[in-house]
């Protein structure tokens, strides 16, 4: 099967790093690293790649699905946008993670999480700008595995809250 690239951008539009992933130099940059396959979720984006089958490599592309926990499952590597969803999604499946953040947003708290969870060792991240040398540089081995979360310690807390308990 070989080894896969995932790309999300969730349910928005980050034309511009679709544009990027599925351009010729990213993409040959993914298969010097040995990767053979590339999935891009675009959202509603107006960049659509083409899905192509050359030279060893596949590119697979779709806009939505229902859940991407199996893509994120199957995937060596999750490249995402700085969507809290898609980043807690896929460092609790304990996946190597690169984020990259969308300069264009006004107001941007993705990056302070990108910041943060970088900080505490759970991923890379970048801009499109950067994502080539971050690729080219990366080690994923140094990347620390992000504690599963404890929901029955905030249902607890809620269930005080509302007088439950």
């Amino acid at each position: 099967m070989g080894r896969s690239v995932f790309l999300t951008v969730g349910t928005t539009s980050f034309d511009d790093l679709i544009s990027c992933v599925s351009s010729e130099r990213i993409v040959s940059i993914l298969k010097d690293l040995g990767y053979n396959r590339l999935t891009l979720q675009i959202g509603r984006g107006v960049v659509e790649p083409k899905s192509f089958t050359s030279a060893g490599f596949t590119l697979d592309v779709f806009r939505y699905k229902d859940s991407l926990a199996e893509d994120i499952r199957n995937a060596d590597l999750v490249i995402s946008h700085a969507g809290a969803g898609s980043c807690l999604e896929t460092l609790e499946a304990q996946k190597p993670l690169i984020v990259v953040i969308n300069e264009k947003l006004m107001s941007n708290h993705q990056l302070e999480l990108a910041k943060q969870l970088h900080k505490d060792g759970h991923l890379l991240y970048c801009t499109c700008s950067t994502l080539e040398n971050t690729l080219k540089t990366m080690d994923l081995s140094s990347l620390k595995v992000f504690p599963p979360g404890h929901p029955e310690i905030f249902a607890d807390f809620l269930d005080g809250v509302v007088g439950l308990r």
